[in-house]
């Protein structure tokens, strides 16, 4: 299997432009994966952003 290609999404782009966005450069996606920024202190957290990325593979 060759080298796993990710995708992420952007902060100025929705996920259909992403998905689009890799449709076009002849991929299509296998896996999404999303990961939570955190900010704040110890006593005091919360999610700052969602960063989503796409695990891609040749069509």
């Amino acid at each position: 299997m060759g080298k796993k290609v990710k995708y992420e999404v952007e902060a100025n782009e929705t996920i259909a432009e992403c998905l689009d966005r890799i449709a076009n450069d002849g991929y299509q996606p296998v896996r999404r994966i999303e990961k939570p920024i955190f900010q704040g202190g110890e006593a005091d957290v919360e999610v700052a952003r969602q960063v989503i990325q796409f695990e891609v593979k040749k069509k």
